[in-house]
């Protein structure tokens, strides 16, 4: 015995995307995609992927940090952070000293390479965000950044 295939639906032509178009995840990972298409491009030539990024960016600005703090700060967890410090030491950007107040703990330092690459990358990626949010005017830009880190912090 066959079933019936039913009626086929009529095309559209037009999307109805009013649904998730109200959610606050679908409007963020859209956000997302557009900034970092443009960020993995124009990190190619620091091979940084937006994490290593973050990673150095606090290392530079916080010498002496601790693994602990990177991922408390970043949301990474501590065996995914370890092949990223592994690699940055690797390519002469970071090293490690013992922290001066617990034995158990190294800090983190920037290289004066991982400066010298860092500060090049943190203009590109200024540069490149001024570009994405073209579209925003200077308020709209802060407003959207203290309503992204109210939904995450």
């Amino acid at each position: 015995m066959t079933k019936a295939v039913p009626a086929a639906e009529p095309c559209i032509d037009e999307v109805d995307a009013s649904c998730v178009e109200t959610l606050l995840g679908y409007n963020a990972r859209r956000a997302a995609l557009a900034v970092i298409d443009v960020f993995l491009r124009r990190m190619a030539p620091y091979k940084l992927r937006p994490v290593d990024f973050s990673v150095a960016s606090l290392i530079v600005h916080n010498p002496g940090i601790t693994s602990r703090q990177l991922c408390s700060t970043l949301g990474i967890l501590p065996p995914n952070l370890v092949g990223m410090i592994n690699t940055l030491e690797k390519r002469g950007l970071i090293g490690k000293r013992a922290h001066p107040s617990d034995g158990r703990a190294n800090g983190l330092h920037a290289t004066a390479a991982g400066v010298d690459l860092l500060r090049q990358a943190e203009t590109t990626a200024i540069a490149l965000e001024d570009e994405v949010a073209a579209n925003l005017t200077a308020a709209e830009r802060k407003t959207l950044l203290r309503l992204l880190k109210k939904v995450y912090q």
